[in-house]
């Protein structure tokens, strides 16, 4: 009997958890008892990523990425009532539903929740559109945001390692300001994608706690200051109050009831809970059934996502934020992070895969990614003589600089395809050990190492990283962690449990250790680790500017 039938014939109470990704939303339905995953569903965005042009034909420069937000209405037309269907449960025994969010992704709306750039007059501005996680067109206003609060000494500024992101809400607004002030001046609510979508479900603006404070540097429940807005730029002095500021939502929190157009939508009952907007990363630890102080768990996608609760308040260099209750109630989240993971495995696959192997990769029934990993796979540690840094898409931590970029040394006539794409793989571990080491030395311990997402796949990947780090790895049990937390956080908006730990409980999911580190690898991992950090400290710390040097070359050039 499957599951389906199982609930067809003793129908439980179930869940609705929504991930909104990069690429796609997915959707799973899960039962509360237990968090068993009924069924799930996957609707890719029409227009995916934004990066060279918008949908008019209208062009970008470098280092935009934004989104069209009814492609997000779209995956709740089709992914969840595609998840319902293949779970076999009737939607009256929904009794929530819960969402996350990639973030910092933002757009501006007017009062009523409208997207700017869904009126007409503004379909050709860029500024209109949703601006992604990963746009990195706002450097130089994140520089500008960190300068001046340093020089003022803003009490918030150590909460975030020392330095504000170019990817997150204040930067990306204050780029709007200064690049397109008509845009600005008709932006009435500044809104994260996450709390966007529950307002289309619930019809109730609801700010969730976890952007606010990792997002929008909100803690002790004040923003920057006015007067410290009005320094970066006298029209921006009004930006919390006029733009942002709303009530904020806790975690697990009830936003409100679905609306009947939403219900239309999705196919669920009317009036069933809508629960308070999370992010992918956050609600993904529970998930994991990461409930302890230093459990870290890293969701690794496109990008990877560090989280972690602690009992401890220390200030980490180059963390994306500490937020009180950030993730867990009781415990400070942190989080930090990799720009770019599976991205530039997938770049390296769409400009370096040449066609001899992919004709050998289809003989043997591999996609590329299999192909590589498995001729990589035969190597020993080293073996290959590269050394590569993973900033393809900038730094997220602990430099906070999106204007870095990769590099690779050691390439020589006899490079293969395989031996380029396992110095690749080891960046990434070796980035996931700079971070984990800046925690350390700061005080808050890291004791073990749980993966999720997509990349928990590859097999060599991950016993890397156990390698690398010298930790053993966990696999989080499920293949849709961050909608399977987003579906717990539901059940605990619904009144199923009292708070997301007990959730996690009975509903989390995880494989402990299954990666174990190999003490000859790990000391050789140590070697070329130590290359790694001198190439790290070499182009990001100031020694040598010849990556912002040629930053702005490209800019220059493309103006």
């Amino acid at each position: 009997m499957n599951a389906g039938q199982e609930t067809a014939t003793n129908p439980e109470p179930c869940v609705v958890g929504v991930d909104f990704g990069t690429l796609s939303g997915r959707a799973v339905v899960v039962r509360v008892r237990d968090g068993a995953e009924l069924g799930t569903a996957e609707h890719a965005y029409r227009h995916a990523v934004l990066d060279r042009e918008l949908p008019d034909g209208t062009g970008l420069p470098p280092d935009w990425a934004l989104q069209v937000p009814s492609d997000y209405v779209d995956v709740l037309r089709h992914a969840v009532p595609a998840a319902l269907a293949a779970a076999g449960v009737r939607p009256e025994q929904v009794i929530g539903i819960g969402t996350d969010f990639t973030a910092c992704t933002v757009l501006p709306v007017l009062a009523d929740g409208t997207p700017l750039c869904e009126l007409p007059e503004y379909a050709s501005r860029p500024h209109s559109y949703v601006k992604l996680w990963r746009h990195h067109a706002a450097q130089a206003q994140a520089d500008r945001i960190t300068a001046l609060a340093a020089e003022r000494k803003e009490t918030w500024l150590p909460r975030y390692g020392g330095k504000i992101s170019s990817e997150w809400e204040f930067a990306k607004a204050l780029q709007v300001l200064e690049e397109d002030p008509e845009i600005y001046q008709r932006t009435e609510r500044w809104v994260e994608a996450a709390d966007w979508i529950v307002w289309r479900l619930c019809g109730t603006y609801v700010r969730n706690a976890c952007t606010a404070g990792y997002k929008g540097q909100l803690q002790e429940g004040a923003y920057p200051s006015r007067a410290y807005l009005e320094a970066l730029n006298p029209g921006f002095a009004d930006f919390v109050t006029e733009k942002l500021e709303q009530p904020i939502g806790q975690l697990g929190g009830l936003a409100g009831v679905l609306t009947a157009e939403a219900a239309a939508w999705t196919g669920l009952p009317e009036g069933i809970a809508v629960c308070v907007g999370n992010v992918d990363a956050h609600v993904t630890a529970p998930a994991a059934g990461a409930v302890e102080p230093g459990q870290m768990v890293a969701i690794m996608g496109t990008s990877t996502c560090h989280v972690m609760s602690s009992d401890r308040n220390e200030t980490v260099p180059g963390m994306c934020g500490v937020v009180d209750g950030g993730i867990l109630p009781g415990l400070w989240g942190y989080e930090a992070g990799q720009s770019g993971v599976g991205d530039i495995f997938g770049w390296f696959v769409r400009t370096g895969f040449p066609a001899s192997y992919a004709e050998e990769a289809a003989a043997l029934g591999r996609d590329a990614h299999e192909h590589l990993t498995a001729l990589a796979a035969g190597q020993q540690v080293g073996e290959h003589g590269l050394i590569a840094l993973d900033w393809h898409s900038g730094n997220r931590s602990v430099l906070v600089d999106h204007d870095l970029s990769g590099v690779m040394v050691g390439l020589t006539l006899s490079t293969r395809p395989e031996d380029v794409y396992r110095a690749l793989l080891e960046a990434t571990a070796f980035g996931t050990r700079t971070i984990i080491e800046a925690f350390e030395t700061s005080g808050v311990p890291v004791g073990e190492l749980i993966i999720a997402g997509g990349l928990t796949k590859n097999a060599l990947l991950m016993q890397i990283y156990a390698d690398v780090t010298r930790r053993p790895l966990g696999v989080i049990g499920s293949a849709q962690g961050p909608a399977l937390g987003a579906a717990m956080h539901a059940a605990v908006a619904a009144g199923a449990y009292p708070d997301i730990q007990a959730a996690a409980r009975s509903m989390g999911k995880a494989d402990r250790g299954v990666y174990q580190p190999d003490p000859e690898r790990a000391a050789a991992y140590d070697r070329l680790y130590a290359e790694y950090r001198l190439l790290h400290d070499y182009f990001g710390r100031g020694a040598n500017e010849v990556m912002h040097r040629l930053r702005r070359l490209r800019a220059e050039v493309s103006a």
